[in-house]
């Protein structure tokens, strides 16, 4: 192998190896960013779960009233 083979193959590794870096480093950035949507989402699931009791109860209490 001639020298600027050489010097061209381990250019092009290097660009490979930073690369395959910078997706791993978005890899873990999304993964953790998943992880906080789905935190998210549950919290908001147990929001909306305690508003539907409460207006049910409001619901029922009205109810309790015209009667």
């Amino acid at each position: 192998m001639t020298d600027k083979l050489i010097n061209e193959v381990e250019h092009k590794l290097d660009r490979l190896i930073s690369l395959c870096t910078r997706l791993q480093q978005e890899n873990e950035s999304l993964r953790a960013e998943k992880s906080e949507w789905q935190q998210e989402r549950t919290r908001l699931i147990e929001k909306n779960q305690l508003a539907r009791t409460r207006v049910e109860a409001m619901i029922e209490r009205l109810r309790n009233m015209e009667a």
